[in-house]
């Protein structure tokens, strides 16, 4: 059979969502890392009230931290999303 060519994975079409079938994005990423990324924060804005004092600001309370840290997580967790997926891209390689 002379002008055809061997099967090779390049010439495999794509899956229908665009050849990234069981590749995690990064907004499924930054749902599942906010609530660590949120908890961070919150207990690195409580130490930085702490560290305040020093310089005779007032302490941030627990519960300020906590509400302080629901807004604040958010790019927190994009940003966490966005260095995990690289990660796994490097890894994928």
């Amino acid at each position: 059979m002379s002008g055809t060519k061997p099967d090779c994975p390049e010439q495999v079409p794509p899956n229908n969502d665009g050849g990234t079938a069981g590749r995690w994005s990064v907004g499924k990423l930054a749902i599942l890392l906010y609530p660590f990324a949120a908890a961070a924060v919150a207990i690195n804005l409580f130490m930085l009230g702490l560290m305040g004092q020093a310089i005779g600001l007032p302490a941030i309370s627990p519960g300020l931290a906590l509400w302080l840290c629901i807004p604040i997580g958010v790019p927190a967790g994009w940003f966490a999303a966005r260095w995990v997926r690289g990660l796994m891209d490097e890894a994928d390689r």
